[in-house]
């Protein structure tokens, strides 16, 4: 009788399964994906000894399950449809035994690969965010950006989390399911290739981080200006800029309704095509208006809306640039009296060179690029798309006229500067140039202030398309307006746009803005690098969003609770809802400084007023001091805690803040029953402390101020009681 093989291997599909009857263990490979998924395997059952074993029959390609007296009682068979791997455990027969089936191991996944979620959960009121590489109960998928891959696994119970060691592109992978008289287990994996391309995103390419390699921050005048404001308006809100918010982050400055003719709206009047300044507004030129916000320390940007023209006199002089209806007369739409024609190479080429000399020549840096893929056919991806529309081109027979458009303005920029697409859909060409798109509506109508109304617009197209921030390129919410909304509403658009890592850009007037509107804006800058958790569109007004902050030092969350009602109400976000394991938590409320509370099962708020937010920072109680938040940015300490460690021979936390130079930064820490608040001791900055006995602890603030910005080294001294 010849041994039975203890290795096992099996080719099916593009999947190759090699199991090890010695040491229980499988590996599971994926070449073209460049995926290796491997572990053990056990079946649990109130008899001990049970085991998978190679095939015992002559059925090749199915393992057995063995009891303890070496019978097969059950077996284990792969299946294989095309990118998803199947393995199914059943009984042999009706025999009554019943157990659990557990896989654990590791995947192996390309390197800049994320665990995150790619299938919806029915009833979720949450929507979450990870910095680092965070852990959920909810993960069910790795996603790798560069190649656009999603590892997908599926089992009765998962966990998909990053793998202990740190390693990039390895994940920890726990699946298990029950074997009884009514079910059978199953565990999957599906090695999903191009996710993004096939379901939303035909010109898919992840974001080119050489270029831009974080979220595009920076303030613009159209929002409260409208379109009056002048060169020496930017320049002297600039200079208030460049005090207030340049230390905190602030990188660009960009110009609105500049063009000849753009004092007054609609924009079809514009001159749009022409580089022909308003002479009233911009007396020097915009090249001296480029050099002079550089000489500020910004980036300058510019608006362009270069799908028509105004100006009669250059539709006179290119009138075979411009589409025209049957009778003759020319084709208007919100670009333009005079809508080009993108079928014609002249204009492509004038629409390169332009922003070529916009680009080169005059020096800016960021361009938004207008009049791209709005909602309705005034805006040119729609507009060319019509059939009456495509019967006017020059050339009927072009392919990709919108795209023809997209690839000239990034031509004409280059590949040095930043392509910020208004609006810029993912189902588009955009996706393809553009650095970042504008996926939100106009946060206010022209010569209107910023309404209610409009930041729930805000939240909801960023919910509907952040599943592709950071990912395919930056999401532009629009600008975030603080002045003149009430104070609680103020804090939700701050929320809304910050929390998720979305490009952030401010409007307001700035010479009188009340400090503490101000530090709202300081509050969101820099952006938090943050990917989204959720891979796929969301269409709810969710109430929860929950940032998940990792760090080699610690992990919290960022929790978000949204009353978007125009009444009070109780609001509540479960374990369940954050993906927390069960156990105790300590929630400290941003906004409104209230004494941290503990809660074991969910966080709870009674009788949240309307239209407001309250901003949690979720840690895990200890039974020493902790770290409970930070006011310099409203992640709570994901942009400005740089370390944190206990010392239990010193009974000191020692701690390290990246602090702006001349603005306070107040960090609050808990320390539990059986400690006692001694004193703080700072390197290199100004320290005071005050301490609060409240029901959770006592709490110590420590405010910092430092001269020079940079990292600051700080410990405090506890008594153990």
């Amino acid at each position: 009788m010849q041994p039975i093989a203890a290795l096992f291997i099996l080719a099916l599909g593009a999947w190759t399964v090699e199991f090890n009857e010695d040491a229980q263990t499988f590996k599971m490979t994926h070449e073209a994906a460049q995926v290796v998924v491997e572990g053990s395997v056990a079946f649990e059952s109130k008899e001990p000894g049970w085991r998978i074993a190679t095939p015992r029959d002559a059925v090749p390609g199915r393992l057995a399950l063995l009891d303890p007296a070496g019978n097969a009682q059950g077996y284990l068979v792969f299946n294989a449809q095309g990118d998803r791997l199947e393995a199914l455990v059943y009984h042999r027969t009706r025999q009554f035994y019943q157990g659990t089936i557990r896989f654990a191991g590791v995947a192996t996944a390309p390197n800049d690969a994320f665990a995150c979620s790619t299938r919806e959960k029915t009833g979720s009121k949450t929507i979450s965010f990870a910095s680092g590489n965070a852990t959920s109960a909810k993960f069910d998928s790795v996603f790798a950006p560069k190649t656009d891959l999603a590892l997908k696994f599926d089992a009765a119970s998962l966990v998909v989390r990053p793998d202990e060691s740190g390693e990039p592109g390895k994940f920890r992978i726990e699946a298990s399911g029950r074997i009884d008289r009514a079910s059978e287990a199953v565990f999957a994996v599906e090695a999903d290739q191009n996710y993004f391309q096939k379901r939303w995103v035909p010109y898919y390419a992840p974001i080119d981080r050489a270029r831009c390699p974080k979220a595009p921050t920076g303030w613009m005048s159209w929002n409260v200006y409208f379109d009056k404001a002048t060169a020496e308006d930017n320049l002297a809100e600039a200079r208030i800029g460049k005090k207030y918010l340049q230390p905190f982050g602030l990188e660009f400055w960009s110009i609105e309704s500049w063009q000849g003719n753009s004092d007054k709206l609609p924009v079809s009047k514009f001159y749009n095509l022409n580089l022909e300044r308003n002479e009233k507004q911009f007396p020097l030129g915009m090249k001296r208006l480029a050099d002079d916000i550089r000489a500020l320390g910004f980036r300058p940007g510019l608006w362009t809306a270069p799908f028509g023209t105004g100006s009669t006199e250059f539709y006179e002089a290119h009138k075979d640039w411009f589409l025209h209806n049957p009778d003759g007369s020319p084709m208007s739409t919100w670009n333009g009296k005079y809508t080009i024609d993108p079928s014609n190479d002249e204009v492509i080429d004038h629409l390169r060179k332009i922003h070529e000399i916009a680009s080169k020549e005059w020096g800016y840096e960021f361009f938004k690029i207008d009049g791209m893929s709005g909602s309705g056919p005034g805006y040119c991806a729609h507009f060319f798309e019509r059939t009456e529309v495509r019967a006017a081109f020059k050339n009927p027979d072009v392919v990709a006229p919108f795209e023809r458009c997209v690839r000239a303005f990034r031509e004409g920029i280059g590949d040095d500067r930043v392509f910020l697409a208004c609006q810029g859909h993912f189902t588009g060409p955009e996706a393809k140039y553009a650095d970042a798109a504008r996926t939100g509506a106009d946060i206010v109508h022209p010569n209107e202030p910023v309404k209610w109304a409009n930041v729930l617009n805000q939240a909801g197209r960023t919910l509907n398309q952040v599943f592709v921030n950071n990912i395919l390129f930056y999401s532009d919410p629009d600008t975030l307006l603080v002045r003149d909304l009430p104070l609680e509403e103020a804090r939700v658009t701050a929320t809304v746009v910050a929390l998720p890592g979305q490009q952030t850009f401010f409007g307001d007037f700035l010479a009188d803005l009340p400090q503490e509107r101000m530090k709202i804006l300081q509050q969101t800058l820099p952006v938090c690098e943050s990917k989204p958790c959720e891979l796929f569109p969301t269409f709810e007004q969710l109430p929860i969003w929950d940032l998940k902050v990792a760090r080699d030092f610690a992990e919290w969350d960022v929790v978000a609770l949204f009353n978007w009602n125009d009444e009070p109400q109780r609001n509540e976000a479960t374990l369940d809802d954050l993906g927390l394991p069960q156990g105790e938590y300590v929630a400290y409320e941003f906004w409104t400084n209230a004494s941290p509370t503990i809660f074991d099962s969910k966080l709870v708020v009674d009788a949240q007023p309307a239209r407001s937010v309250r901003l949690f920072a979720v840690h895990k109680r200890q039974d020493v001091p902790q770290f409970l938040s930070s006011d310099r940015h409203l992640t709570q300490g994901a942009v400005d805690l740089e370390d944190l460690a206990w010392d239990a021979e010193t009974n000191a936390l020692k701690c390290a803040l990246r602090l702006v130079g001349g603005f306070p930064t107040t960090a609050r820490f808990l320390a539990p029953q059986g400690y006692k608040y001694e004193g703080v001791y700072a390197e290199g900055a100004l320290c005071k402390a005050e301490s609060e006995t409240t029901a959770a602890g006592e709490v110590v603030a420590v405010t910092l101020t430092s001269k020079e910005s940079g990292v600051v080294r700080f410990e405090l001294k506890f008594e153990k009681n």
